[in-house]
């Protein structure tokens, strides 16, 4: 199954590495426009760029904090003057911070909710008027299984990713038929935040006592971004497709 995406616009929030940085690099070679967008600058920027440019017309990069509403406003408006109105928006940005709830701080859950949530938030709301005058548009939300499932030490984190999900539906919603608006929910991906958590071997047990016995990788969730934007995707409103490896089954 071909996915051609050729003329469209993506924006892939929090795309400097892990999920984020597969899935531009996905959309790119399925000939899309690529906007990369993160908090800080990649280190292989230049490299990312260039990878991107193999196969896509053109990628830039969008240095914002999705959590400021000032910052998104600039970053949508460098993106349409650029490549032209975003087509696709991928709220991928994310991160997170483990911690027992009793010693999490205002800050904590603050930031986390803000990066994870709130871009979310930010990013849709500035992008959807140019999709309803353009007469279309898709937009894929990031969340994760334990927005489900929940997790220990993971309040604010898990609260988002539920947030994701819900928020995704009821956007869904209202703006149907002519935006599309899904989302997924990984399971546990071989990416760096995920090795950044796991510090006993218990965890790393815990984490691979799943059906397919490995992680999931990066590329693997972006080919579910590149299917839900295409037109093979057209009659996918308000789902949440979760490649997990079988560690949730709905």
């Amino acid at each position: 199954m071909q996915c051609d995406l050729s003329n469209k616009t993506v924006l892939v929030t929090g795309a400097g590495q892990g999920i984020g940085r597969a899935i531009a690099l996905a959309f790119a070679e399925a000939g899309a426009n690529v906007a990369i967008n993160d908090r800080d600058m990649p280190r292989d920027l230049p490299e990312l760029l260039e990878q991107c440019a193999r196969t896509s017309d053109e990628a830039i990069f969008c240095q914002a904090d999705g959590s400021r509403a000032d910052a998104v406003s600039e970053m949508v408006e460098q993106v349409s003057d650029e490549l032209g109105v975003i087509d696709v928006l991928v709220n991928n940005a994310g991160i997170s911070q483990p911690k027992p709830f009793l010693q999490l701080s205002e800050e904590d859950w603050d930031q986390t909710l803000g990066v994870n949530l709130k871009s979310v938030f930010l990013c849709s709301q500035q992008v959807l008027p140019g999709m309803l005058e353009k007469g279309g548009g898709c937009i894929i939300n990031i969340a994760s299984e334990l927005g489900y499932l929940g997790r220990a030490e993971f309040a604010p984190y898990t609260a988002s990713k539920g947030g994701i999900i819900t928020l995704t539906r009821s956007l869904a919603r209202e703006f149907a038929p002519t935006i599309r608006i899904n989302a997924i929910a990984p399971g546990p991906c071989d990416t760096e935040m995920l090795h950044s958590e796991i510090n006993t071997p218990e965890q790393m047990e815990r984490e691979l006592d799943i059906p397919m016995q490995r992680f999931g990788r990066p590329e693997e969730i972006a080919a579910t971004a590149v299917f839900l934007a295409s037109e093979h995707a057209g009659f996918y409103c308000g789902d949440v497709l979760s490649p997990n490896g079988g560690s949730l089954m709905r």
